[in-house]
């Protein structure tokens, strides 16, 4: 880690062409003294994992709308939170969200720790996420490397070690070039570098600001790097979901359990998802009706398919599983996107059974 000349041309290529994030504190005002806010730093750190600047943004204003400090984020109720953070993906990410949050807020005084250690010791936070906290927040000299800054060292040092194998290599190549002086903007830097001119395809190496340091240009490799393992297919996993409604329009809802996928959010009583034949007992008795129609959605290691099972109950009957929520205090916008999904499709044809 040193001041390089090369570190301080794409400084002086971020001063001119920084990406304006509602998160971000830019060159120019960092320069007139104004300093990045830790809490919108983290919240957006946490929510660009495995997702893009472009879905985030809207997800970002929201939060910070409805929750403009930690403390505030700290203090909702976790099911709002969820509820906002659907479509997002990685509801883990959430969870540990609140948790992190509930942490700064009751046992730091409000104030995030400065230190990638610091951070690290927080849920949620990772090596990455610390390091990118610790940088942009509080200009602490660490290597920042997401998929755009591995994608960049990959071809300036024209690394044909395929990913994700050749991790520990790019970030050892990304710490030799990370400068002392101003570490957050070149952090912001060269991911601003990757995401807008050394794209994936077609980058646009006539004005990049590293084109005569780029050993993969020099070779004429650039196209192919990084290279990347093959990708295993997704399996298709099965499932059924049982929507239940009650005459006076109570849905019959269960919170699944804390760990796993969709952990601790409310969701349609159903079975596990299987890769062969699913099979549950109905979570109430009823006359059950197959609704002919199946919700997808994908997650990161498989797709999913959940058949439709829906049924219309008198007040008196007591579930097997899971509790009825009144109409007056059901929002599909606490469902998780999936189980929006399923309830999209049931409901249309809930109402014409009754």
């Amino acid at each position: 880690m040193r001041d390089t000349p090369q570190a301080q041309a794409l400084l002086d290529w971020y001063d001119a062409h920084a990406r304006r994030l509602p998160w971000r504190v830019g060159p120019a005002a960092r320069a007139a003294g104004r300093r990045p806010d830790p809490y919108r730093v983290w919240l957006s750190e946490i929510m660009l994992q495995q997702t893009t600047v472009a879905a985030v943004g809207k997800y970002f204003d929201r939060f910070t709308t409805l929750w403009p400090k930690v403390e505030d984020l700290a203090a909702a109720p976790d099911d709002r939170v969820m509820g906002e953070w659907a479509g997002l993906g990685y509801y883990a990410r959430a969870r540990n969200l609140l948790k992190c949050a509930r942490v700064v807020a009751q046992d730091m005084g409000g104030r995030f720790p400065d230190t990638r250690d610091g951070l690290q010791a927080l849920p949620g936070i990772g090596p990455y996420t610390a390091a990118a906290i610790a940088a942009i927040a509080f200009d602490r000299p660490e290597t920042v490397v997401d998929g755009n800054v591995e994608r960049v060292m990959a071809r300036v040092f024209d690394i044909d070690t395929p990913l994700p194998g050749a991790k520990a290599e790019l970030a050892r190549a990304a710490d030799t070039l990370t400068p002392k002086a101003r570490p957050g903007d070149y952090a912001q830097a060269v991911m601003d570098l990757g995401a807008t001119i050394c794209t994936p395809k077609n980058p646009a190496c006539g004005i990049c600001p590293w084109m005569d340091a780029c050993a993969a240009r020099l070779a004429g490799s650039h196209a192919a790097r990084p290279v990347k393992a093959p990708k295993k297919p997704k399996p298709v996993r099965r499932g059924i979901a049982y929507v239940t409604r009650r005459v006076d329009g109570a849905w019959l809802l269960e919170r699944r359990p804390d760990s796993g996928l969709l952990g601790g959010m409310l969701g349609w009583p159903g079975s596990d998802w299987v890769e062969d034949a699913p099979v549950a007992a109905p979570p109430i008795r009823a006359e059950w009706r197959d609704a002919g129609a199946e919700a997808r959605h994908t997650f990161t290691h498989f797709h999913l398919r959940l058949s439709l099972r829906t049924a219309l109950v008198p007040m008196d009957r007591e579930p097997d599983r899971g509790e009825f929520v009144p109409a007056a205090a059901f929002d599909r916008n606490d469902l998780p996107t999936v189980m929006r999904k399923v309830f999209d499709l049931a409901q249309g044809r809930l109402e014409n059974a009754r």
